[in-house]
């Protein structure tokens, strides 16, 4: 979208200079990353800079104008989990980087999520793309990286002692984001831990460490509900829905509360029309919109190009939506000429005492394929994976 920046990054690119950024990863994350990370990032205007943070703060707002009993209808019975929150610590927007009728390139919300995700490779991801390429450097936010990690290490830990709060998630050094735990631990000192890992007396939680218990007063919470369910025979000493003293960061109940599940009821140019599917109206054309279970996580169920017989064969229509196609717009020029398409995510954190949330990083996930997900890719595609973004006067 920057030509310049475009064009300086390529004529600067190599292989090597690929090899160099993941190198560098490995090291700062004590791990080679097990997602594929794109060659490049992707240089975005300020005027479309100015559209996705406006954007951004209207859905805050009418999310935040919601009533709290709205809000919980979300939240499946079986699934709540007691001491709710006022508001979640970690809130993400998703936004297809899309050009409208006229050419303009503009944001078009795809989901939203108070649940966290690569907060701390996201940061090294940038550092190290300015280490090995410096005129990105000119290009940097202002915030310092003592700065950054202050702001989480506030949010995660608090007045708590490190050795106390915990990275919880399931079997987590098996996960593919487990370089952003190891980052974090480095960072923080928070220890990822496994759920199955995790003892319980009476209303107190802990952890071995050492060779001994070790209390849990924090939980940063990295475990999915859904993924729970697909394993058989999973023991745990310790329930989600018990009662426990333990402060939860974020609250479990905000995955469902800020989801899917809100897309139908927001406003926005950039808000694509969505319809819960018990309530599609007949007025609407079924091609024109994707399939999308509520709940799923990182694409999940989601269905392109969706017809009669499948949504009639659905039971529990309530737990999906229709959300209006979107055109992605093949921005982003690699090394052949060829084109990728993006989606940038907004990633927030949100303490407790503050009345809206701060946004902290930028995520981008590139593609060439028709979902933003690499599995759909060409195995030998270049400019597709996790990325970051830059952004500048054209």
């Amino acid at each position: 979208m920057i030509p310049k920046y475009r064009e300086q990054f390529n004529s600067e690119f190599s292989p090597e200079k690929y090899r160099e950024v993941i190198k560098s990863l490995t090291e700062k994350g004590g791990t080679e990353p097990q997602f594929r990370v794109s060659e490049s990032p992707v240089f975005l205007t300020r005027d479309f800079q100015t559209k996705l943070y406006s954007a951004c703060d209207s859905i805050i707002s009418q999310i935040k104008a919601m009533p709290d009993s709205e809000l919980a209808e979300a939240v499946p019975t079986e699934y709540k989990v007691p001491n709710d929150t006022r508001q979640p610590h970690f809130f993400t927007i998703d936004f297809g980087i899309c050009q409208n009728e006229q050419g303009e390139v503009e944001p078009q919300l795809i989901e939203l999520q108070a649940f966290p995700t690569l907060y701390g490779f996201q940061k090294e991801l940038q550092n190290t793309l300015c280490e090995v390429y410096p005129f990105l450097s000119g290009l940097k936010p202002s915030v310092s990286d003592e700065q950054y990690y202050s702001e989480l290490r506030q949010l995660l830990i608090g007045d708590e002692d490190a050795e106390n709060v915990i990275l919880l998630e399931l079997y987590p050094h098996k996960q593919k984001t487990n370089i952003d735990f190891y980052i974090t631990e480095k960072k923080l000192g928070i220890r990822p831990v496994c759920l199955t890992e995790v003892r319980k007396r009476g209303k107190e939680l802990f952890y071995e460490k050492d060779g001994r218990l070790v209390r849990i007063k924090r939980i940063y919470n990295r475990v999915i509900f859904d993924e729970l369910d697909r394993i058989e025979g999973l023991e745990t000493e310790f329930d989600f829905r018990e009662e426990v003293d333990v402060k939860w960061i974020t609250h479990p109940n905000w995955f469902f509360k800020i989801s899917k599940f809100l897309l139908p009821k927001l406003n926005h140019a950039y808000a694509p029309k969505s319809y819960f599917l018990n309530e599609f109206p007949e007025s609407e054309k079924l091609e024109n919109f994707v399939l999308k279970p509520l709940f799923s996580f990182a694409g999940a169920g989601v269905n392109l190009n969706p017809t009669q017989e499948i949504t009639e064969a659905i039971a529990d229509k309530e737990n999906y939506i229709l959300q209006r196609k979107v055109s992605y717009a093949p921005l982003f020029k690699d090394m052949n000429g060829e084109f990728s398409k993006a989606e940038i995510r907004l990633l927030y954190i949100w303490h407790e005492d503050e009345d809206r949330p701060t946004l902290m990083e930028h995520l981008v996930r590139m593609t060439k394929a028709a979902m933003v997900n690499v599995d759909f890719n060409k195995k030998d595609a270049i400019w597709i994976g996790g990325s970051t973004a830059f952004f500048a006067e054209p």
